[in-house]
């Protein structure tokens, strides 16, 4: 008996479903305090690493929004232009994700 080609398949999730856990990470984590992008990959995917770009697209896209701020050390920074580490957290007026 074969396994279908679908069982196998690996689906990415889309930005909207990333955008969910970033805030459903962050609202566990509590008001501030960051997570790594890398804590809501792993979260989404066995293979976490092939997820890192669209983690940072998703952050930008709610940081544009106003809904997140990306910090490397104590500065803002684009996630999507950032090298190295950066972290996620919620704007400092407290509003939700």
């Amino acid at each position: 008996m074969s396994i279908p080609a679908c069982a196998n398949a690996v689906t990415t999730p889309s930005r909207s479903e990333i955008a969910q856990e970033i805030a459903r990470q962050l609202s566990a984590r509590g008001p501030g305090k960051s997570i790594c992008p890398s804590e809501v990959a792993r979260a989404l995917a066995d293979d976490w690493r092939g997820l890192m770009d669209e983690v940072r697209a998703a952050a930008g896209e709610m940081m544009r929004d106003g809904r997140l701020r990306v910090t490397q050390g104590d500065a803002d920074v684009d996630p999507e232009e950032a090298s190295g580490p950066i972290r996620l957290r919620l704007p400092q007026d407290g509003r939700r994700p």
